[in-house]
């Protein structure tokens, strides 16, 4: 396809970025948002792994610590999170029983949830009201220091920061640039690809077992950085 072409479907103001990161090489250009959409996919299936991996592993744990269908009576009249400070936990909660209907389940309502949801399991209020306990799935976390402390609210920055790149890339947002620059650069890419892995790691996890055949991102940050 030539570029005049690509343009005119993808649109200049989009492709501009990728033109002026490649110095107006337009075929680069091209080769460049192909790329883009190729870390895209890599990342969001490394991201998809973790974030079933994150919501299990905290599911596990409050059956064990809350019982069984403990999402929903948490979210129950006098549950853990009928609180003004919990209502957005437990109105998505709600809301998501009500939308499985007569297929409801726990293992059903547990996958309808979204990554926001279970990131705010760590948030202030949430933690608090499953019982301060939920640090106990990443045992492998490091022990917390006066100047560096591991704590919830750690976690839950650091599940924001994978949050955020999740949605950019949900919404087809580049991922090899510069933040905020038409500059070309896999850093932003790979520091949460880090991230994602020391995370799974601190859960006891072999990540890179489990992402076996799944895992191509530094190949094609290679290409990306190369081109």
């Amino acid at each position: 396809m030539r570029y005049t072409e690509f343009e005119s479907i993808l649109t200049p103001a989009r492709m501009s970025r990728y033109v002026a990161a490649c110095q107006g090489n337009t075929k680069k250009a091209m080769t460049l948002y192909r790329l883009n959409l190729r870390l895209s996919q890599e990342l969001f299936t490394v991201i998809s792994c973790f974030e079933v991996t994150l919501r299990n592993a905290i599911d596990s744990h409050c059956l064990r610590t809350l019982g069984s269908d403990w999402l929903k009576t948490a979210a129950s009249r006098n549950g853990v999170f009928d609180t003004p400070r919990c209502k957005l936990t437990a109105t998505s909660i709600r809301e998501a029983v009500k939308k499985l209907n007569h297929s409801y389940t726990h293992n059903k309502l547990v996958a309808e949830l979204g990554f926001g949801f279970w990131r705010y399991m760590f948030a202030q209020y949430q933690y608090r009201a499953t019982g301060k306990t939920l640090l106990k799935i990443f045992p492998a976390k490091p022990t917390s220091t006066p100047t560096h402390q591991y704590n919830q609210n750690y976690i839950f920055n650091q599940l924001a920061e994978i949050n955020n790149i999740r949605n950019r890339v949900a919404h087809h947002e580049p991922i090899c640039f510069m933040p905020n620059r038409p500059i070309k650069d896999t850093t932003y890419a790979r520091q949460h690809y880090v991230l994602i892995r020391q995370l799974f790691q601190w859960m006891n996890i072999d990540e890179a077992a489990l992402l076996y055949g799944l895992d191509h991102i530094n190949t094609v940050c290679r290409k990306i950085d190369d081109l």
